[in-house]
């Protein structure tokens, strides 16, 4: 009786190993059916019925002993499951939740596939769970939901460090919701990835890093940072010698400046903006004359002569900035400036006729 009884026993084993290792079978069978209609137009519940029907063989095939360790239980878990993720950008919570299920099936396929039989879908497996991410992250925006699309884009970048589309568009994210340090932080991984778009990216983040987060010491270093690295972009250097007068570092300015007009004598730009060194810090008076009380003459006098001193120190580097290009707006318009405050009508009109026929 006994051995009759530890026969059957040993049937029931069999048979529940068959079964599992049946589930596995239903799996592929399911993972086929799908294949041939992924391409095809039709409603997402039904494309989703068949990844969830296929997922469930893979339940009942990992919650046995036997069958569990058969890799290809893992390796297909991994595809019903991240082709879930991908394609249901309604519900991003079952997106999200299937995306760990495929994460988990990966680690265990990867672990078991000793002979590399697996590859191919593991990889497959993997290409769906970073897509999975980008799908929601295009949906959530698509949406309006630019909280949601920015976390997605930056957990893009997590699982594919590489990507410089998404560091990009999770910037893009954070500046429209206006969070300022991920801009930042996103953007200069742009940068780091030398994108054409860099030197833009470069005036972007040290504005908000000035005017927004009101850093001015990480201001300062992304600012020669870019100096360095686009010696001949005006906007920068211009920025530069406008944070030194800022600071009230005059010399510094003009250190730098001279330096730069040593080098290249006939950049236009460089003769230009050393003269804006002049020309701003005659602005800064200006503004003090103007809040002047009017019965103070004296004093507005005095302030009257430090300008005009500067504006003529600031006349030379204009001049010279539009001899080398007689096409230069900014030397010009500068000029006109100057020209009106010191009531020198002829040059005024002369220099106001070149601009008017740079913009005809």
């Amino acid at each position: 009786m006994k051995k009759v009884l530890l026969s059957i026993l040993f049937v029931g084993v069999a048979t529940v190993t068959n079964a599992q290792k049946s589930e596995v079978s239903d799996a592929k069978k399911e993972w086929i059916l799908f294949q041939a209609s992924a391409n095809t137009k039709g409603p997402l519940d039904k494309k989703l019925s068949t990844l969830q029907s296929g997922l469930k063989h893979t339940d009942l095939a990992i919650a046995n002993e036997k069958s569990k360790i058969m890799p290809e239980a893992w390796s297909y878990r991994a595809l019903f499951a991240s082709s879930i993720a991908t394609l249901d950008t309604v519900n991003f919570k079952n997106s999200e939740a299937n995306q760990k299920i495929a994460e988990e099936a990966i680690v265990q396929a990867k672990a078991l596939d000793k002979k590399g039989d697996e590859k191919s879908n593991i990889e497959n497996a993997e290409i769906n769970v970073s897509n999975s991410i980008k799908q929601r992250a295009f949906a959530a925006y698509n949406k309006k939901d630019l909280e949601s699309a920015m976390k997605y884009f930056i957990e893009a970048t997590v699982k594919n460090p590489n990507d410089t589309a998404m560091y990009l568009n999770a910037g893009i994210m954070a500046r429209t919701i206006k969070n300022y340090p991920e801009t930042v932080r996103n953007f200069k991984k742009v940068i780091e990835f030398n994108s054409p778009s860099a030197k833009d990216l470069y005036g972007e983040i040290i504005n908000l890093s000035f005017a927004e987060l009101k850093d001015t010491v990480g201001g300062m270093a992304l600012l020669k940072e870019a100096s360095a690295k686009y010696p001949d972009a005006e906007n920068f250097i211009q920025l530069e010698t406008q944070m030194y007068i800022n600071k009230g570092d005059i010399k510094k300015s003009e250190e730098m400046l001279d330096k730069l007009i040593a080098k290249s004598p006939n950049n236009a730009n460089y003769q230009y903006l050393r003269g804006d060194v002049y020309y701003q810090q005659a602005v800064v008076i200006q503004d003090k004359k103007n809040k002047l009380d009017t019965k103070k003459i004296k004093e507005a006098n005095a302030l009257t002569l430090q300008i005009t001193s500067l504006l003529d120190k600031a006349l030379p580097y204009y001049e010279k900035s539009s001899e080398i290009d007689p096409k230069y707006a900014p030397a010009l318009e500068a000029l006109k400036r100057v020209y009106a405050f010191k009531n020198d009508n002829v040059k005024y009109e002369a220099v106001k006729k070149k601009l008017d026929a740079l913009n005809p």
